[in-house]
């Protein structure tokens, strides 16, 4: 008898949300975010935070700010039980579709050295490292890499997102979802 797993919807976050938020950011972060924050974010403008839910659970989230022609990704992450199943993928591209529409040209982030899922999936996205943050990380004194999407307004990544976007669609196809 096969399993049947609901359907991955990427949604607004609200307010609702920060409590799943908050756990799934302790199992992810050694320094996760304050509560407070995510409040704070919340109101911020600039900003634009998402959640995937998994049904009703929330099982990741990420967030981006867009100043003027600029974008930043905050944040990303999804439940450990939940990773290997492209969710931060389509949070990632979701990332990318909001901040297109608030038409930003730059996308960066910082992602710690060690983390190399991350870094692929970024590259894959089309951002390059472009800089190290030396001992970026206060709990452990870790590098970042700062990694940069240029020109994301451009027809060149507009068909890589379109790329993205059919294998995605082939993945949940092959699984069934």
């Amino acid at each position: 008898m096969a399993i049947l797993i609901p359907p991955i919807s990427i949604e607004p976050m609200q307010e609702r949300d920060l409590e799943a938020v908050a756990a799934i950011d302790r199992q992810c972060y050694s320094t996760p975010w304050y509560y407070s924050a995510y409040v704070t974010e919340l109101s911020n403008r600039s900003a634009m935070y998402f959640v995937a839910r998994e049904g009703n659970k929330v099982v990741g989230y990420a967030g981006v700010w867009a100043v003027m022609d600029e974008g930043h990704i905050t944040t990303l992450a999804v439940d450990p039980h939940r990773q290997g199943r492209k969710i931060g993928e389509r949070l990632l591209l979701t990332l990318i579709d909001e901040a297109r529409y608030k038409r930003v040209k730059h996308l960066k982030l910082e992602v710690r050295e060690s983390n190399r899922i991350a870094q692929n999936l970024y590259r894959k996205y089309g951002f390059k490292p472009m800089a190290m943050r030396k001992n970026y990380y206060s709990d452990t004194g870790e590098n970042a890499i700062v990694m940069w999407a240029n020109d994301i307004h451009l027809s060149e990544f507009r068909a890589m997102l379109e790329e993205r976007r059919q294998a995605l669609d082939r993945y949940y196809q092959q699984q069934g979802y």
